[in-house]
């Protein structure tokens, strides 16, 4: 990498030595646009410094918890509170009903929730529960859509996207994902055909209503209702997985902007402000199968811990402030703009925004599945990445991941950013 990134070259060699690949998520590898990862030192706003010192304006913002910033007051004022008076207890605290009042209050789809700690248990716990709600076994998921490493949904299309599945890690059994259904994102026809055809066995259908891990694909008109529809019909447990979109599109997530209630919701993310956590919650009928109360068992040592709920709830109070999510929003809209200009320019591409969620594909000039996003440019986007690095950008290291906005982003921060990508592309350019 150079000797600008000798610190974090360094620790990378190290960490190879006890971790694999050196890293404790595989995205962060880099393995999607080569080279070595930074290791962070610190964060402060809108940015975060390297080991050697390299300050970057951050569009990563933890993977999109972070929609306050890094280190906001607020967020250090209740951690310092918090933590004092002891950091896990393994009972009940006020402070885990409070964050559920919260929740409940701003998502019309959650009359109960209970909170684990990670956005995987969390789509995990709520397809067991699907499937002890209904007495079914199968689930639907979408083409594109990630749902944490579950065994049952690292699935891949088998013979074609609307299909049985097929294992996509190895690990995991056959007979997991054998009760796995998968049908296209945006694609109302296949899903419409699945539901149809095992609607004796199916229990629930899962999606991201807003697609963000094949980078962001928002719902086309009358997806997610005709999913509602037909899952009503039917008797299937409708799952939205907000882990990214929760808290994070609207004060009520994609469910609020979209007009579509789910039976089951999945958080994470935001729901934290920073530290682990996930949650899920829905109808009280559904909800009331969990143990101790029902026969659907389900349990966390450190699910609702003080620190994390203190965090989370200084992060959703701060949400409540009158207009924050109108400046999200334009903050967004600004960015989206800023890059559409230098696309406009010559460059072949595509932007897709939801509120303050966005990703920059090369090559196609609209992306509205997950397949036409598997047609960008990989390898401009590595170039691209690795361009933006170097004049202080930092972006997520793949072409299929979101770039987030915060409320610390300031309009000189996106000014900065769009100026490094259009200097970028007259560069990258000249050199085709």
């Amino acid at each position: 990498m150079g000797r600008a990134f000798q610190a974090s070259s360094e620790l990378f060699r190290r960490s190879k030595e006890v971790v694999p690949g050196g890293v404790n998520s595989p995205v962060r590898a880099w393995n999607a646009v080569g080279g070595e990862p930074l290791y962070i030192a610190r964060a402060d706003g809108s940015r975060v410094f390297d080991e050697d010192g390299r300050g970057y304006i951050d569009y990563v913002c933890a993977w999109g918890p972070l929609i306050l910033g890094h280190a906001p007051r607020a967020v250090l004022d209740a951690l310092a509170e918090a933590g004092p008076r002891g950091t896990g207890f393994g009972a009940p605290t006020k402070g885990e009903l409070e964050l559920a009042e919260l929740v409940s209050a701003r998502m019309k789809g959650i009359e109960q929730l209970r909170l684990v700690n990670s956005g995987t248990e969390a789509t995990m716990s709520a397809m067991r529960l699907s499937r002890g709600y209904t007495g079914r076994t199968k689930v639907l998921k979408f083409d594109g859509c990630y749902h944490g490493h579950v065994d049952g949904l690292l699935a891949k299309a088998g013979s074609g996207v609307e299909s049985l599945s097929l294992p996509d890690s190895a690990g995991v059994p056959e007979s997991f994902t054998g009760e796995t259904l998968i049908s296209g994102f945006n694609d109302v026809d296949s899903a419409r055909r699945l539901i149809a055809e095992h609607r004796e066995d199916l229990a629930a259908v899962i999606v991201e209503p807003v697609c963000g891990n094949m980078g962001v694909i928002p719902p086309e008109p009358g997806f997610l209702e005709a999913l509602r529809e037909l899952t009503r019909r039917y008797g299937v447990v409708l799952i939205f997985d907000e882990v990214i979109t929760g808290f994070r599109v609207a004060p009520g997530g994609a469910q609020e902007r979209y007009g579509v209630t789910p039976d089951l919701t999945c958080l994470g993310k935001v729901l934290g402000g920073g530290l682990p956590v996930g949650a899920f919650g829905g109808r009280r009928d559904i909800m009331s199968c969990l143990a101790p109360v029902g026969p659907v068992y389900q349990a966390g040592t450190l699910s609702g811990n003080p620190v994390t709920v203190a965090a989370g709830l200084a992060t959703l109070r701060a949400l409540e402030e009158k207009g924050v999510y109108r400046e999200l929003e334009e903050k967004g809209r600004k960015l989206e703009e800023g890059f559409k200009g230098v696309l406009s320019s010559g460059v072949e591409g595509a932007v897709n925004r939801v509120g303050s969620m966005l990703t920059l594909f090369f090559g196609p000039d609209r992306i509205a599945a997950p397949e036409d996003a598997r047609g960008c440019d990989r390898d401009r986007f590595s170039r691209f990445f690795h361009g933006m690095l170097a004049r202080g950008i930092y972006l997520p290291p793949s072409q299929f991941e979101a770039q987030f906005v915060s409320l610390a982003h300031g309009d000189d921060d996106i000014a900065a950013t769009v100026a490094a990508f259009a200097d970028w592309a007259a560069e990258d350019s000249s050199r085709r």
